[in-house]
């Protein structure tokens, strides 16, 4: 299976790196880091490979331009991805789930199967 996960920095994303670096060492599927491009970041950059290279995976890390919500669900449909996993998800004091712009993007508009990592 080939998998694409959009990484932007946030605990949710950085969450769900750690989760699916490891899944992805377990399972033996194919995995693509897309890092929104928040001016340059270099720590997440650097982050994200320490994570691929702790999971001792042949990842591809790529960085995406513009609104990573619309990117991801780009890249996913053109090329092909099996699985879109976003992070993020946060209970409201009313036990309801508060999603960034972002994560109810790729939700709604994503025909790629999307995995949310809360």
């Amino acid at each position: 299976m080939e998998v694409l996960l959009g990484v932007d920095g946030t605990d949710g994303s950085l969450r769900a790196l750690d989760r699916v670096t490891e899944r992805v060492a377990a399972t033996g599927d194919e995995l693509t880091v897309a890092i929104a491009d928040g001016g340059g970041e270099t720590d997440l950059e650097a982050r994200v490979r320490e994570a691929v290279d702790r999971a001792d995976l042949d990842a591809t890390v790529r960085r995406l331009d513009g609104d990573l919500g619309s990117a991801l669900v780009n890249v996913a449909e053109s090329e092909g991805f099996d699985r879109l996993v976003v992070g993020g998800g946060e209970r409201s004091p009313m036990g309801k789930i508060e999603l960034s712009q972002e994560t109810q993007f790729v939700l709604l508009n994503a025909e790629t199967s999307v995995t949310l990592v809360r």
